[in-house]
C-alpha cells in the first residue's frame, strides 16, 4: 500500500520560531509512533496532518491530498486531541449521536453507531446515562477516543491517547488500537510513554528541534544512526584488563567500568564479529567472566541515542 503521509521539505515557522524544519519521510499504513520531547515539533506536525495549520513551506500529502482547507480529506480522518473540550453537562451517547448526525449520517445510523462505538472503546453500559462532568480522567480519554473514531476515519490521530489510564485501561486502550489497525485504519499515535509506543508501534518516527532525527523499525533506526554500538554488559574479575583487551582487538567503540561491581558495559562496533572472536579473546586475557548479557534496546534507548 502507498503511504498515508507523505511529507517533503515541510517547514512551518511561527515568527522567527521554528516549528517544523525542513523535514521529509513517509508513513506508511499501519501503527505509527510519534516521539520526541516537548518542543520537538509533534504538535505542530499532527495540527498540519490533521488540515488545522498550514505549512510556511514545502509539501504534505495524506492520503493522497493536501489537508489544508480539504473538508473533503478532513472527513477520512480522526482526531484524539491531548486537550479535552468535552461537554460536561451531556451524556456520552448523546454527545457521539450529535457528532454522527453532523457528519451526515441518518439518525437510526447515528442511534447505532453512538453505541457501537462506546462498546468499542469499552466504557461500561453503567456509565453512559451519566453526565460526562462526572467521568474520571480515564472516562473521559474513552469518549474522546470514541468522538475521532464515531465517522469511521480511515487515518486515526492520537495524542497522548493513554494520559488518565490506569495499567489495565492502558492494556485495554492498546488492545483497541492494535484491533483497529488490524481492520485497516492507519494509526500514529505521539506518546510520552514510550514502552507503550515500543509495544504498539513497528514503526515510530524520532522528532528534536523540529527536525526528524530517525524513522522506521528499530532496526532501520539503529542502522541509520552513524557509530552505533550494540552494547553489553560483562562482569568479570578484571573487568579493566578485559576491556583493554577488547579496545586493543579492534572490537570496541568504547566502555565504562563499574569498579564497585566489577562489571564492564561495552559499546560493540560489529555484535556478530564479537561473538565470533569471544572465546579466543577471552582465553587470552586470562580474565575470568561471571556474567555477559545484552543491554537495553528498547525504544527509549534508541531515543536516548538519537537525541543526544
Amino acid at each position: 500500500m502507498s503511504a498515508v503521509v507523505e511529507v517533503n521539505e515541510l517547514s512551518r515557522w511561527y515568527g522567527l520560531v521554528m516549528g517544523l524544519n525542513n523535514v521529509s519521510f513517509a508513513i506508511e499504513p499501519g501503527l505509527t509512533g510519534l516521539v520526541g520531547p516537548n518542543g520537538a515539533g509533534k504538535s505542530t506536525l499532527i495540527q498540519i496532518i490533521t488540515g488545522q495549520l498550514q505549512p510556511s513551506s514545502g509539501s504534505i500529502r495524506v492520503l493522497g491530498e493536501n489537508p489544508w482547507n480539504n473538508p473533503r480529506l478532513l472527513k477520512r480522518i480522526g482526531l484524539c486531541p491531548e486537550r479535552e473540550s468535552l461537554p460536561v453537562d451531556m451524556q456520552p451517547r448523546d454527545w457521539l449521536y450529535a457528532l454522527a448526525r453532523i457528519s451526515g449520517m441518518s439518525s437510526h445510523e447515528a442511534r447505532n453507531r453512538s453505541g457501537m462505538i462506546l462498546e468499542t472503546v469499552k466504557l461500561h453500559p453503567d456509565h453512559w446515562s451519566k453526565r460526562m462532568g462526572q467521568y474520571s480522567k480515564g472516562m473521559r480519554q474513552r469518549v474522546k477516543l470514541a468522538q475521532s473514531l464515531i465517522h469511521e476515519p480511515e487515518l486515526l490521530v492520537l495524542d497522548e491517547p493513554m494520559n488518565g489510564l490506569d495499567p489495565m485501561g492502558r492494556q485495554e486502550m492498546a488492545g483497541i488500537l492494535t484491533g483497529l489497525a488490524d481492520g485497516g485504519t492507519s494509526i500514529i499515535i505521539s506518546s510520552h510513554i514510550l514502552a507503550e509506543l515500543e509495544s504498539l508501534c513497528r514503526h515510530n518516527l524520532i522528532l528534536n528541534w523540529g527536525r526528524v532525527l530517525a524513522s522506521g523499525s528499530r532496526s532501520d533506526i539503529r542502522a541509520d544512526v552513524k557509530n552505533w554500538s550494540e552494547q553489553l554488559s560483562v562482569t568479570c574479575d578484571q573487568p579493566e584488563t578485559l576491556a583493554r583487551h577488547l579496545f586493543d582487538a579492534g572490537l570496541l567503540n568504547g566502555f565504562d567500568l563499574v569498579p564497585e561491581e566489577n562489571r564492564l558495559i561495552l559499546r560493540v562496533k560489529d555484535q556478530a564479529v564479537f561473538y565470533e572472536r569471544w572465546i579466543e579473546l577471552l582465553s587470552q586475557s586470562g580474565v575470568k567472566v561471571f556474567e555477559i548479557r545484552g543491554q537495553s534496546r528498547s525504544l527509549q534507548h534508541i531515543f536516548e541515542k538519537v537525541t543526544t
